[in-house]
């Protein structure tokens, strides 16, 4: 396949499903030694859903929850520079604070400022929950400083989660240094499991002193990986695996790696969109590489269903990141800022605020299964309709998982997959801000609009004239009447509402999945000039 002609088309999915569908070990999922576990656990599980050992190390971590992302905020210290891998689609930059993506960061830290920098936010912002080391290189690279770094934090901040994220390259070797300090969560970039891949993602790696290039550079890098994951989950560490998704390279072939990766015990698998803008200075960036649309990425992820469990809330973080997942409030914690702070690492007054954030988070549950059980009593007067449809529905969302943000200020929309069974998170889309200065952008409402044009709805807290008119004329049903309610209880309810609609021949329902919707063709149908937003 061409890198530049070539697209994921779901009939080639399905056959490398097939192809690759005999039958396999069920282990990792739900539990890390193994065991059938259920479907539903990981990224969106809950406490029936696996192990209580499990549990207790999921439910507040926002990248291993799906429900904890939306309560709970995890940062990243960029204490390990050097890497020993060259991946074509990474380029790392220190000192840069205009760029979001892995390998960037503003500042390079030592292991005591790093831990004086976490003190300094766990301090701040109570819900911070997890400590990752990202980068800016890889982890293991830089072994003393990130295992310095991680023993301090052990001994001073034991409440906090450690996490590291590796190529996997150096895993192995470090596997005790790993247990020794309690990181009980690794992620690891694996983008293939046959080398031949391999070669045109990696161009080489530095291992065991020397130098390779080629199908043997990513052999060798294929079988430490495999080593190294085999050895984290034999030793009860949580793993999830980072795929990046390179049109026309590895995208069929994710298919392959997500059902190798849970043999071998991967807790879940995150499969991330390429970023792949010239400016970034990455060798793929350059060469013209284009990164897959929203749609192919949910291709490929609805094609792993069934294997692996999948998490699909990532944001792509930066090596420096601080907040919840979706923002960053590392400009708040610069090395000269906490300088000047009074830190009073307090971890009675934490658990306290983590106890009433767990307290909202239940809510957010309980709000769900009610909003659930009052759909399906709804779908009784809708049995005409055919139970199988589902629709795509974007959310305007600043967090604690409510419909909380107006239309105008969303720089990205949650994407929920909604049914008569349940309101499940499939995805965010990154669109350009359309209220600047008290105004809507009005040239920015057809790219905005593109980002969600195979959803059927938008649920927004409020939402400004002109961008409710256009939003109508693409097809797309703006709500704001679900303002600061729970996004599952929402979408659920708006569903049966549409299914009702149906149901009397009020609307008729027609699916979004067109190829004129998926290559994004709308360029915008009124004339209107500014409105407020």
């Amino acid at each position: 396949m061409s890198s530049t002609t070539a697209f994921v088309s779901i009939d080639n999915l399905r056959k490398g499903r097939q192809a690759v569908s005999a039958p396999i070990d069920t282990g990792g999922g739900c539990g890390t030694t193994g065991g059938a576990g259920k479907s539903s656990c990981g990224s969106s599980g809950g406490p029936d859903d696996m192990p209580a050992e499990i549990w207790e190390k999921v439910k507040d971590h926002p990248c291993y929850s799906e429900e904890a992302h939306h309560h709970f905020a995890r940062m990243h210290v960029a204490v390990a520079p050097a890497c020993n891998i060259q991946c074509n689609y990474c380029n790392r930059k220190y000192d840069c604070s205009n760029e979001s993506r892995p390998g960037v960061v503003s500042q390079k830290l030592t292991p005591e400022q790093a831990v004086k920098k976490v003190l300094a936010v766990a301090s701040e912002i109570p819900q911070m929950t997890v400590l990752g080391i990202a980068g800016p290189g890889d982890s293991l690279a830089n072994p003393k400083k990130t295992f310095d770094t991680m023993r301090m934090l052990h001994a001073t901040a034991p409440d906090i989660k450690l996490c590291i994220s590796t190529n996997g390259l150096a895993l192995p070797d470090q596997v005790d240094e790993i247990c020794k300090y309690n990181i009980d969560h690794v992620t690891i970039t694996i983008n293939m499991v046959d080398p031949e891949i391999g070669a045109r993602i990696y161009p080489w790696i530095f291992y065991n002193h020397k130098r390779y290039t080629g199908v043997e550079a990513a052999r060798i890098l294929h079988e430490r990986q495999m080593l190294g994951l085999e050895m984290l989950t034999a030793r009860g560490v949580l793993t999830k695996i980072n795929s990046v998704l390179i049109p026309g390279v590895n995208d069929e072939h994710l298919i392959e790696v997500n059902r190798e990766v849970k043999k071998r015990g991967a807790f879940l698998h995150n499969i991330m969109p390429l970023i792949s803008e010239p400016e970034h200075g990455t060798v793929f960036g350059l060469t013209g590489q284009r990164g897959p649309t929203a749609q192919e990425l949910k291709a490929v992820q609805d094609a792993c269903m069934g294997g692996a469990n999948l998490m699909r809330h990532c944001r792509q973080c930066r090596a420096d990141a601080v907040g919840l997942l979706g923002e960053d409030r590392s400009e708040e914690f610069t090395l000269d800022k906490i300088e000047e702070m009074d830190i009073v690492y307090d971890i009675d007054k934490r658990r306290a605020y983590q106890a009433q954030v767990e307290v909202e988070r239940q809510a957010q549950h309980q709000a769900k299964v009610d909003a659930l059980a009052a759909a399906l009593d709804r779908q009784m007067a809708t049995a005409q309709v055919d139970p199988a449809m589902k629709v795509l529905v974007a959310v305007a969302t600043e967090g604690h998982g409510r419909v909380n943000l107006h239309f105008g200020h969303a720089t990205e929309f949650q994407i929920f997959e909604v049914s008569a069974t349940q309101a499940l998170f499939v995805g965010h889309r990154r669109v350009d801000l359309y209220c600047q200065g008290g105004y809507g952008e009005d040239e920015q409402l057809p790219s905005i609009v593109n980002a969600i044009n195979d959803c059927h709805a938008v649920l927004v807290s409020k939402i400004g004239a002109c961008p409710r008119d256009e939003l109508k004329a693409a097809g797309i049903e703006p709500i704001d009447e679900y303002a600061h309610e729970f996004i599952e209880k929402a979408a659920l309810s708006w569903f049966a509402g549409y299914r009702e609609r149906v149901a009397s021949g009020a609307i008729t329902h027609t699916p979004r999945g067109d190829a004129s919707i998926r290559q994004g063709a709308y360029t915008g149908n009124t004339a209107a000039t500014q409105a407020a937003a």
